[in-house]
């Protein structure tokens, strides 16, 4: 007579080997060996190498050589098959899109910058497609091999559906099913998100521990993120549009670009005339020449008196146009990624010292180590998430 195996044995076998899985994926990418995932899971030494050979088999895990041991028997030891599962990120902007393609260990594998010729949606999408394709070829992966897709786009982007709804920076452009194409191509899990959200998350990502943090995407446009002990506070859906808050002294009116009220003060090519029409009043200054706000930041760093005035004007708008946040958030910090990242300390110190006047307890002011990867960074850590979550629950 066969014996009956107990009803709960595949379900307990199904949830040690995620159990096993996501303590390989804490140690990663250091191998390790069947004792410390022992200790590390509080699972028995036969349960966990049951687990471990389910998914060596299942492809989850690669096994490692033994190394020389000097006393007793060499231990075999295990990581993550990052290949398992392939991530595509992807960072789309009106004038440049990044495809990121990222493995389950977290190593990536290709990066890929493409030049998005006219700034409209049908050529955008051309250049999503050109620098994604670029990628698999360098990955050397196929489209079908790719586990999630995660985009990062300007704009607004309802929650859930990851439906465009407003983006003036690219005309077009919430005319596009983006989701739809994607998944068309790639055949799975596909999430577009607002860049701004996903500079927010990288960027809490790479702090440690609870708190809020207000994390700003600063370049030509101005977004930002609240993420609130890990979390992403998105509100009633458009939490964090900075860009169209008004400055005092803005004009009511738009230019008709689309852009907000504090980015046509302060975006990135704002800067540049701030600091040109500065120059035109003092003939002696290199600013006259100056062609992006990374040469405005330079030269105040390099004591132009012009230019750190340029650079104060620009600190005092944007810490008057954020105070009202700060004061309502109370954030533990503010992040400053994007372009404006490259400024240094010379733009964080007057942010800082502006904010000091005007709020009740100043946030740290830093800027992101990850500066323009920051947005690319975000979409692979959140498809990465996604496939975790999909595998743990189904291992």
């Amino acid at each position: 007579m066969k014996e009956e195996r107990p009803a709960g044995t595949p379900v307990l076998r199904r949830m040690n080997r995620a159990t096993v899985l996501d303590a390989v994926r804490q140690c990663a990418p250091e191998p390790v060996r069947l004792a410390e995932l022992a200790q590390l899971t509080e699972l028995t030494r036969p349960t966990v190498a049951q687990a471990v050979e389910d998914l060596l088999a299942a492809g989850w895990l690669r096994q490692h050589a033994p190394q020389p041991a000097t006393v007793g028997r060499p231990a075999t030891r295990f990581s993550l098959n990052g290949r398992a599962a392939p991530v595509l990120g992807l960072d789309l902007g009106p004038h440049t899109v990044t495809a990121g393609i990222t493995d389950l260990a977290g190593e990536r594998l290709a990066v890929i910058r493409r030049t998005v010729h006219r700034r409209d949606a049908r050529h955008l999408l051309e250049a999503v497609d050109e620098a994604a394709g670029e990628a698999l070829a360098r990955a050397g992966l196929a489209a079908g091999q790719i586990t999630a897709v995660t985009a990062g786009t300007p704009g607004i982007v309802e929650a859930g559906t990851g439906r465009v709804l407003f983006a003036p920076s690219v005309p077009g452009w919430s005319e596009i099913d983006l989701v739809g194409h994607l998944r068309a191509r790639f055949r799975c899990a596909v999430t577009v998100e607002n860049d701004a959200n996903l500079a927010a998350l990288a960027a809490a990502h790479q702090r440690t521990g609870s708190g809020t943090l207000l994390a700003v995407q600063w370049g030509e446009r101005l977004g930002a993120g609240v993420v609130i002990d890990g979390r992403l506070h998105r509100g009633a859906g458009q939490a964090g549009e900075i860009g169209f808050i008004r400055p005092a002294g803005d004009l009511p009116g738009s230019t008709g670009d689309g852009r907000g009220p504090l980015e046509r003060a302060i975006g990135a090519e704002a800067i540049v005339d701030l600091a040109r029409r500065s120059a035109a009043e003092h003939p002696g200054s290199g600013l006259a020449r100056a062609t992006d706000a990374a040469t405005v930041f330079a030269a105040a760093a390099g004591g132009d008196p012009v230019a750190a005035e340029v650079v104060d004007q620009v600190a005092a708008v944007f810490a008057e146009a954020i105070a009202p946040a700060v004061l309502v958030l109370s954030p533990h910090a503010i992040v400053i990624g994007g372009g404006i990242a490259r400024a240094g300390a010379v733009l964080l110190d007057a942010i800082a010292r502006h904010l000091d006047d005007l709020t009740l307890t100043p946030p740290s002011v830093e800027l992101s180590e990850l500066a323009e990867g920051t947005v690319l960074t975000g979409a692979t850590q959140l498809a990465l998430d996604e496939v975790w979550r999909d595998t743990l629950a189904a291992c």
